[in-house]
């Protein structure tokens, strides 16, 4: 499997040089509130349930919003060691990542407006099962820290625009 990846690899990089015109992806996601705190995220011909635990309001029948995110930069992390540790023809025979987010639920619920509704901070867990050597999984660590599509996205800024459309109701006249 390691050489399949590789090649899918090397194949998209070379693509990408010769034709860097096409490298811009579009992912989409939709999403609508379903009752109470419960929304669905349609993703491609995937759907899954959000919702907030019972402390926060919800009824538990999916996870939350922000643990989405650390599940995003885990299942991120993952892939990417796989594929540059295939690259780099790196033995790799599994990666798991165990994430916490601290995050100062004031800023959620308006309770002081200088708190940022965000994680304050991520820790994560990478842990390697390869017979490599430290350098080397120290080597594969820094490049996948440097090409982690969720990693840059929570490191740095990423412009979001935001736009409400309002749907039309029907007016009732008055008889």
């Amino acid at each position: 499997m390691a050489k399949h990846f590789k090649d899918i690899f090397t194949t998209t990089q070379n693509a990408l040089r010769d034709e860097p015109a096409q490298a811009t992806a579009i992912f989409e996601a939709h999403t609508r509130q379903l009752a109470g705190l419960i929304s669905e995220a349609a993703i491609r011909d995937f759907r899954l349930k959000v919702d907030e635990p019972p402390a926060l309001g919800g009824t538990d029948k999916g996870p939350n919003p922000v643990e989405l995110v650390l599940a995003a930069l885990g299942a991120c992390q993952e892939i990417t060691y796989r594929l540059y540790a295939d690259t780099l023809g790196l033995p790799l025979d599994g990666v798991s990542v165990k994430l916490a987010g601290r995050l100062d639920l004031r800023g959620f619920f308006a309770v002081d407006e200088g708190v940022r509704p965000g994680f304050r901070d991520i820790q994560a867990t990478v842990t390697i099962d390869s017979p490599a050597n430290a350098d080397d999984i120290e080597r594969l660590k820094a490049t996948v820290d440097r090409h982690c599509p969720v990693l840059d996205i929570l490191r740095n800024v990423t412009p979001v625009k935001t736009e409400v459309a309002l749907l039309p109701h029907a007016t009732k006249s008055a008889a």
